[in-house]
């Protein structure tokens, strides 16, 4: 077996993985991925999922080694913010044609990119990512980016994460396992302390994680690295001096999790920013791991300050949509952590949930939402198009919570839609987030956009005004004649 191989079947065998470690021998090494359907869309590759991860750390190159398309097709696929650099916002390929394919001109073709990036943009690290293309054709990605690393005097890291390997998943894995290998552990910070910790699994979606940093500043904590939101290469490398993390997206970053708590004794939780009650206890969970790390116990006491603080300025901004929105239905579509931190999140002030996907979602997720709704009646691991527009058309739900993808579901059945994925526009984690969010979907509730398109057409709902039509249509036709030929004089008409 190849070492890559090896690394693949490690990722399938993750053990820190409650879902995985339920699977016999056979369904393990077919890792998280589905049979495609026929017909259907097979989301994400891998290739995809690696560059999710890896492009929001901003000041670093992002090369990719493959036909123009393959970068084109999945560029800034995310709405990640950065508060710095913007060097991660170009585009970098080495635009392989036929040519260079049948020539065998790849990886001259990519040492020759690297060089010119080093020289025009000066980076502290570039990362090159194959495709499938440049892995069928065997372009030894690996030596190229050793030798370029030698050659120019800064880190060349391979990303070897090509399409066709597996699900978009199996490349946010890949993703943290190219930072184990060739990253993280690299360099030594000389300002280590005991409030270091790192946030794993968090995007900075719309500048979300800059609504949080602030709580965790006012405490004293630093964030080391935040993997991969908003992050800098050298913050990733001194990652491993961190005595605690947080995972917020397991399913994308376990493994990175797992393996840095085993080489650098670094302990870490699953935790949520969404919502009032879960931003406290996330804060709760940061300040008691570094109090078993050695930071001194009296942070505890200062945690339950700023939260004690924070949640009365939350709740007393809430209480203001608590009378438009109590009772109001919510159907949401998305997975992953938001599956329950979201559902808990809306529950606080009173909103009815009458489904949640779990598409995305470990048994962990799926756990955390039996707890918090009572029951499993209200999740579903999917839900066809047609079924969402026929649950949505018969006011089963006042609004609903999605990605772009089902948007227009929402719209035909002429229902209120959020966007709660990547593409949203607006931050909603931690105590301003939550209170961003209620406004979002009171504002969208409360549209009188709705009442309109809801009512019927003026000429389905008054029989006098059709039977007029063909008369009105007569009438305008006399009346372009008429325009047509205003102001025309006698010699005008004895030409026609």
């Amino acid at each position: 077996m190849s070492s890559f191989s090896a690394k693949i079947q490690d990722v399938f065998n993750e053990p820190a993985c409650e879902q995985n470690r339920g699977k016999d021998a056979k369904a393990r090494k077919e890792g998280c991925s589905k049979p495609l359907t026929p017909g259907a869309a097979a989301g994400g590759c891998a290739f995809d999922g690696a560059k999710i991860v890896l492009q929001p750390i901003t000041d670093v190159a992002h090369l990719i080694h493959a036909p123009l398309a393959c970068e084109g097709n999945s560029w800034d696929n995310r709405g990640a913010a950065s508060s710095g650099p913007t060097l991660w916002r170009t585009s970098f390929t080495t635009d392989l044609t036929e040519l260079d394919v049948v020539m065998g001109q790849g990886e001259r073709k990519l040492f020759k990119a690297i060089r010119e990036i080093k020289e025009a943009y000066g980076p502290p690290a570039i990362f090159v990512y194959p495709t499938c293309v440049t892995a069928l054709i065997g372009d030894d990605i690996e030596a190229v980016c050793k030798r370029a690393a030698e050659k120019f005097g800064l880190p060349v890291v391979p990303v070897n994460a090509p399409g066709f390997v597996g699900s978009k998943n199996l490349g946010n894995k890949l993703a943290g396992e190219a930072l184990l290998d060739h990253v993280i552990g690299t360099v030594e910070p000389d300002d280590a302390g005991p409030y270091d910790i790192n946030i794993l699994g968090e995007f900075n979606l719309s500048g979300e994680f800059w609504l949080v940093k602030p709580l965790l500043d006012r405490l004293g904590i630093r964030v080391r690295a935040c993997i991969p939101g908003d992050v800098r290469y050298l913050e990733v490398a001194c990652a491993h001096r961190a005595r605690a993390a947080m995972m917020v997206c397991s399913t994308a970053l376990i493994n990175l999790a797992r393996k840095m708590e085993q080489r650098w004794d670094i302990p870490f939780f699953e935790g949520s920013f969404y919502g009032i009650t879960d931003t406290s206890e996330a804060l709760r969970q940061i300040s008691q791991l570094l109090v078993k790390k050695g930071a001194d116990p009296e942070i505890l006491g200062r945690t339950e300050a700023l939260i004690a603080e924070e949640e009365a300025i939350a709740w007393k901004k809430l209480a203001a949509y608590r009378p438009r929105l109590e009772g109001k239905r919510v159907l949401l579509n998305t997975g992953g952590v938001k599956s329950w931190s979201v559902v808990h999140a809306l529950m606080e002030i009173g909103i009815e949930i009458v489904g949640t996907s779990v598409k995305k979602s470990t048994v962990e997720d799926k756990e955390r939402i039996k707890q918090i709704l009572k029951d499993d009646n209200h999740m579903f691991e999917q839900m066809a198009p047609r079924e969402l527009y026929a649950m949505l058309s018969e006011h089963k739900a006042d609004i609903m919570l999605s990605g772009g993808r089902t948007q227009f579901i929402a719209l035909k059945a002429k229902t209120p839609w959020l966007d709660i994925n990547q593409e949203r526009q607006h931050p909603y984690a931690g105590y301003d987030g939550m209170v961003e969010l209620v406004c979002q979907i009171d504002l969208a509730i409360h549209n009188p956009i709705w009442r309109q398109v809801r009512e019927p057409a003026p000429w389905d709902c008054q029989p006098a005004v059709r039977e007029e039509l063909p008369r009105m249509k007569s009438e305008i036709a006399t009346l372009h004649v008429v325009q047509e030929f205003a102001g025309t004089t006698a010699d005008d008409f004895g030409e026609r």
